[in-house]
């Protein structure tokens, strides 16, 4: 049988056309045996003569190029902003659990405390993505995306006229938590916030403020601070604002995510704040850490996995071209309360 000359220094890459030489077959056959389509049409010799080449040769199904040659390829794209926070590598966990080997997931980030801009996104589309995933988007990203094709949007709560959605009733834990903040005695509290500006954080914001003050507990604007989703900048910033909010009377501190409730941890620690007798301290996602640090912290549980899974099984369906009998689904938050909180 003929052998593949391969030139001096890095090898070519090897194709049908030189599995179907060494096999002495066509590429038509090369494929059908790589694409697992031999069934009625390939004889059992002829298999085994193309694993045997395919293996000899170490060739590699192209099914991202085979893909775009149909017009569309098996990537799935999730935009998510601020990717350093570990809620999101459970989004991401759930969303792959769903997609299984059919698709590839390409992740588009940006910089810590950025969104990822449309015209970056927009470039990626020319990879003729089969399905689209956008995580706490804002309406501006999405009137500028215009994104055609499958989309479903996770945690994009006021923007379902957008596209299918799979949001978390945010709003819902925010209320429990200045709930139970005023049941716990707190008349005066701080905020800290994210820097995305993204829809969600908003909501969580607004419906705590709005229950907190309707509870009796004041929150001044100049309790509210914000920054990237960080524990060392979120503990910088607790550092800097903490004298002038312990002198106005603060007690609590509620962060729109708990990695910003770590921070605020970390540094009252240092400056010798005791938790909670002195400052409650309460976040937001339930991240794994905050049962087990000390002391626990009191978070509004957001189901980060069941958020990808759905959001992935809502995109599987529009990709097969179903419509939706659902097309917006809300997932529930809770009120976790331990011992940051009293």
């Amino acid at each position: 049988m003929d052998t593949i000359d391969r030139p001096s220094g890095r090898a070519p890459r090897v194709t049908a056309a030189m599995v179907a030489q060494r096999a002495g077959v066509s590429t038509a056959t090369v494929s059908l045996v790589a694409n697992g389509k031999t069934r009625g049409r390939v004889s059992e010799d002829n298999i085994s003569r193309v694993r045997e080449a395919i293996s000899e040769l170490g060739y590699v199904v192209d099914g991202i190029g085979s893909s775009l040659a149909k017009g569309v390829s098996s990537i799935v794209i999730l935009v998510a902003p601020d990717i350093s926070n570990p809620f999101f590598a459970k989004v991401i966990a759930g969303v792959r659990e769903t997609l299984g080997a059919d698709y590839q997931l390409l992740l588009s980030v940006t910089d810590a405390g950025e969104f990822p801009h449309a015209e970056d996104v927009r470039k990626l589309m020319a990879l003729r993505p089969a399905g689209l995933l956008v995580d706490a988007p804002n309406a501006g990203f999405l009137e500028e995306l215009s994104a055609a094709g499958p989309l479903v949007l996770l945690d994009a709560p006021g923007l379902e006229a957008y596209a299918a959605s799979v949001n978390l009733d945010v709003a819902h834990g925010a209320r429990e938590l200045a709930a139970h903040l005023a049941d716990s005695g707190h008349t005066r509290a701080a905020y800290v916030d994210s820097v995305t500006g993204t829809a969600t954080f908003d909501v969580r914001r607004n419906a705590f403020l709005e229950e907190a003050k309707a509870r009796g507990i004041s929150v001044p604007p100049d309790c509210i601070i914000s920054t990237t989703i960080d524990v060392g900048a979120a503990a910088e910033a607790f550092a800097l604002a903490w004298p002038q909010w312990q002198r106005s009377g603060v007690t609590a501190v509620v962060c729109g995510t708990d990695t910003h409730a770590y921070g605020v941890l970390q540094e009252a620690r240092v400056a010798g704040v005791l938790i909670p007798q002195e400052l409650a301290v309460a976040g937001f996602d339930d991240l794994p850490y905050s049962a087990t640090s000390n002391p626990g912290l009191t978070s509004v549980h957001l189901p980060a996995m069941p958020l990808g899974r759905k959001a992935g099984q809502q995109l599987r369906g529009l990709m097969a071209g179903l419509e939706l009998e659902e097309p917006h689904v809300t997932l529930d938050s809770s009120l976790v309360v331990r011992g940051s909180t009293g």
